[in-house]
C-alpha cells in the first residue's frame, strides 16, 4: 500500500495526516508516477489553509520528480522507466500518483531529481516572469522581493545572467549575504530600511520599471512607491497574505501604474510555452548560469514540519520531501 500526505480540512499544519491510499492503474492519458522528491512551496499553504479553495479531501503539492511505472494506452511522450518532473495542481505529497501526461517534461540525464523537484516551479515561474510577464532587458533596474528564498535566490541569478541590476529585500545578515552571492547587487533590509527611500537612493532618483512581489500584503504599497511613471508592479505571492483591495485611482496618482497578478497557470495551460519554459530552465541550470539551491529537506510524512518551517520564513533556497 502506497502512503500519500491527505487534508480533511483546511486549517494549520496539523491537519496534514500521513495515510494509506490506493493508487490504480493509469487511464488511457495517465501515468504512474514513483516519486522520488516532492518540492514544498507557499503554494501548497494557501491550499492548505484554504486561501486557495480546493475539494476536500486532497493531496497537496504541485511540483515533484520520479519515474514512470506504467503509462496509458494513449501517452505517447513517456514509457516505464523514464525519468519525469512536473508541476501540477495538485497531488504532489505522495509515495505514488497517477498524473496526466501533458503535465509531465522528460528529464534530463544531468538533472538529479532533487535539484528538479526543488526548482521546477520556481525556475518555470521566474522565466515566465522575466521573459513574457515583463521581458526584461540589459541595464535595467529591477527589485525582488525576498531575494534569499527559494524562487529569489534563481530570480537573482536568472536577472543577473541577463545582465539586469537587481535589487533585493532581505530580513536579515545572512540572508544580504547569500542574496548577494547569487547576483544581487544592491541588497535592502526588509526588516529595518525604509523601501521606497533606498530604492529612490540606489537608483539616484529614477525609480524602477518594473517589481517583482511574492509576499503581498506587507509590501505591496510601498512597492508602488519605488515605481517611475508606466511602471509594472508584478505581484505573484501571498506570503505575507494577500493584497487588501485598493482605490485604482491611485494608480494613476503615482504616474499611470500598471499592476499584474502573474501566475504559472497561465503558462501551464499553454502545452507548448510550458515545455519551452522547460527547457529554458534546464539550459540555465545546465550552463551553470543558475545554481540551484536545495538547503532544506525533511522526510514525506514530515511535511507539516516542512511547510511550518517555510511560513516562518526561516528557510532559504528550496526545500523538498524525500520519499
Amino acid at each position: 500500500m502506497s502512503h500519500a500526505i491527505r487534508v480533511h480540512q483546511t486549517g494549520g499544519p496539523e491537519v496534514l495526516t500521513w495515510e494509506p491510499v490506493a493508487v490504480g492503474a493509469p487511464g488511457p492519458t495517465e501515468l504512474r508516477i514513483r516519486q522520488t522528491y516532492v518540492g514544498v512551496n507557499f503554494i501548497d499553504i494557501y491550499f492548505r489553509t484554504g486561501l486557495y479553495p480546493a475539494p476536500l479531501p486532497f493531496t497537496p503539492g504541485c511540483e515533484a520528480a520520479g519515474a514512470v511505472e506504467a503509462v496509458g494506452a494513449a501517452v505517447t511522450r513517456f514509457k516505464p522507466g523514464d525519468r519525469i518532473v512536473y508541476n501540477a495542481p495538485s497531488g504532489g505529497y505522495a509515495e505514488e500518483r497517477l498524473l496526466e501526461e501533458r503535465y509531465a517534461v522528460a528529464l534530463p540525464a544531468e538533472i538529479p531529481d532533487r535539484v528538479a523537484a526543488g526548482v521546477f516551479l520556481r525556475g518555470l515561474t521566474v522565466e515566465f516572469l522575466l521573459s513574457h510577464v515583463y521581458p526584461v532587458k540589459a541595464g535595467e533596474e529591477i527589485l525582488i522581493h525576498a531575494a534569499a528564498g527559494g524562487i529569489g535566490l534563481l530570480f537573482c541569478q536568472w536577472a543577473a545572467a541577463r545582465g539586469a541590476v537587481v535589487i533585493g529585500t532581505v530580513s536579515s545578515d545572512e540572508k544580504a549575504t547569500l542574496a548577494r552571492v547569487n547576483g544581487c547587487r544592491h541588497v535592502i533590509r526588509s526588516d529595518r530600511d525604509d523601501l521606497a527611500a533606498r530604492v529612490l537612493e540606489i537608483t539616484e532618483g529614477r525609480k524602477l520599471p518594473v517589481v517583482y512581489d511574492s509576499v503581498g500584503r506587507d509590501t505591496f504599497q510601498a512597492s508602488l512607491k519605488c515605481l517611475q511613471p508606466l511602471g509594472l508592479m508584478v505581484s505573484f505571492g501571498n506570503a505575507s497574505g494577500p493584497v487588501p483591495p485598493f482605490e485604482i485611482a491611485q494608480l494613476g496618482a503615482m504616474g499611470s501604474l500598471k499592476v499584474t497578478r502573474a501566475t504559472l497557470g497561465t503558462a501551464a495551460a499553454q502545452p507548448e510555452l510550458y515545455q519551452r519554459l522547460a527547457q529554458s530552465l534546464f539550459t540555465m541550470l545546465g550552463s551553470g548560469k543558475v545554481v540551484a539551491h536545495i538547503n532544506q529537506s525533511w522526510p514525506l510524512a514530515e511535511a507539516a514540519a516542512a511547510q511550518t518551517a517555510l511560513a516562518s520564513r526561516s528557510t532559504t533556497g528550496s526545500t523538498v520531501l524525500e520519499v
